[in-house]
């Protein structure tokens, strides 16, 4: 019997002190994942060390906020105490496409191919150092995706655009908002129903533009107010929007606000910012771009962009009016085409939709001599910033080319599946997914 009690005090005994040491070692949890949470900080007299760096980890300690360190004017001059705000008159500065600045600088650009409305930035002594104020009245802006179809007039006090494009259907002035019905110069019924038009045209299956999956990233020239590009992201399909800073100044502004994604840019002298082959259409309705002009530079510039078989679908008065003048334009713009080897894959209305070539097959059975001419092997056609374009075709890499397309597969499988380009550059699908995995 006394065995018996001696064993039920030891077990008492040994239940006693395993929870007192469950609970040191809570103790100790709690005190050591405080300190070492992000955002929390010791005191400094709880074992940080002198030059800063913790006595655990022996990294650097979070134990000084990072205004106190900033604040140490003598070892940190050249960061300001404070950014003044800008005068309210330069709420929608942009610093590099800033047509006064041209002006003031006496710059001559070269109005005819669009040069003032290309990047010309302030020397050092003539930027802003100071932050750009909202305008008057601003609010926060309205999620997505309520943002397509208005916004907040106060945040783009302008109101010119909706005057002017009244009866193509832009945008409407309603109260306190600015509201966008889906349409633009060429499609009165609604962006929607043009884009079910354009896959329609192409026959894609159950009429949808993104043609399972194929046709992923758009390029829209002349945008507008980017209703095209809005409409097109129910569909999986991403469209940079571009659009110069002109007379219609704020279109971009509204497509921003929207939530569209959408660029300031303009075929001008120098190329877009993007890698060639990085759209598989390119689409521009009443863009008023000469297409024509220098040897058919900016088609050149599109055929740049587009992947193998990629499409340019063309919205305009060229296309379907039958007037001396726009039978010329589009006789002109046919011939360039056929010897660029681009193919009509569908005319009906309003619209032409072209074909770039799968291959460098038809380059080769041109006759010597033809213009525009093939690019050279020493022109490299992904250098893009600030680089002036070139009146030349660039031929497909002889992967591709035996390939005859892009490689690419549908989205969304393309997202998680290596691109044959980083082959180009010396990227194996390996070292894509071992990426994958820590990105």
């Amino acid at each position: 019997m006394k065995q018996k009690n001696e064993q039920i005090h030891t077990t008492k005994l040994l239940t006693y002190l395993l929870i007192g040491l469950i609970g040191v070692l809570g103790l100790l949890c709690l005190y050591y994942g405080s300190s070492f949470a992000p955002g929390s900080r010791r005191s400094d007299n709880t074992g940080s060390r002198l030059d800063g760096s913790d006595p655990v980890f022996g990294g650097f300690s979070r134990n000084r906020d990072l205004d106190d360190l900033l604040d140490e004017q003598g070892h940190y001059p050249e960061v300001p105490k404070s950014i003044p705000i800008c005068d309210i008159k330069y709420s929608e500065l942009i610093p590099c496409l800033d047509r006064n600045l041209i002006y003031q600088l006496k710059l001559k650009p070269n109005l005819t191919v669009m040069e003032h409305y290309e990047r010309h930035c302030p020397p050092p002594e003539r930027r802003y150092n100071c932050l750009i104020p909202p305008p008057r009245g601003y609010k926060i802006p309205i999620r997505w995706p309520a943002s397509r179809d208005e916004v907040w007039k106060a945040n783009i006090p302008h109101t010119h655009l909706a005057e002017e494009k009244s009866d193509q259907h832009w945008m409407v002035v309603d109260g306190e908002k600015i509201k966008f019905p889906g349409g633009g110069t060429h499609f009165h019924d609604g962006a929607d129903k043009y884009i079910t038009g354009l896959a329609q045209m192409l026959k894609f299956p159950g009429d949808k533009l993104h043609n399972g999956g194929s046709i992923r990233n758009v390029l829209d020239v002349g945008c507008g107010v980017a209703s095209f590009g809005a409409y097109l992201l129910p569909l999986d399909i991403i469209a940079m929007s571009l659009a110069p800073n002109d007379v219609h100044e704020n279109q971009i502004q509204f497509a921003l606000e929207r939530g569209i994604p959408s660029t300031l840019g303009v075929l001008g002298t120098k190329r877009l910012p993007y890698p060639s082959r990085s759209f598989e259409l390119a689409h521009c309705s009443r863009c008023r771009i000469d297409w024509l002009q220098r040897d058919g530079i900016l088609l050149l510039e599109l055929d740049r962009l587009l992947r193998p078989g990629g499409y340019f679908a063309y919205s305009s008065p060229e296309a379907y009016e039958q007037d001396p003048e726009n039978r010329k334009i589009w006789n002109a713009m046919y011939n360039l085409l056929k010897r660029m080897c681009w193919k009509v894959a569908v005319k009906r209305g309003q619209t032409v939709i072209w074909a770039k070539p799968l291959s460098n097959s038809c380059y080769l059975k041109r006759d010597p001599g033809t213009r525009p001419p093939l690019c050279s092997s020493g022109d490299d056609p992904d250098a893009s910033w600030n680089v002036s374009m070139k009146a030349c075709i660039t031929p497909y890499s002889a992967k591709m080319h035996k390939e005859r397309w892009s490689g690419l597969l549908p989205w969304p499988q393309r997202l998680t599946t290596a691109p044959p380009r980083l082959e180009e550059i010396g990227v194996s699908p390996e070292e894509f997914h071992e990426d994958t995995v820590s990105f």
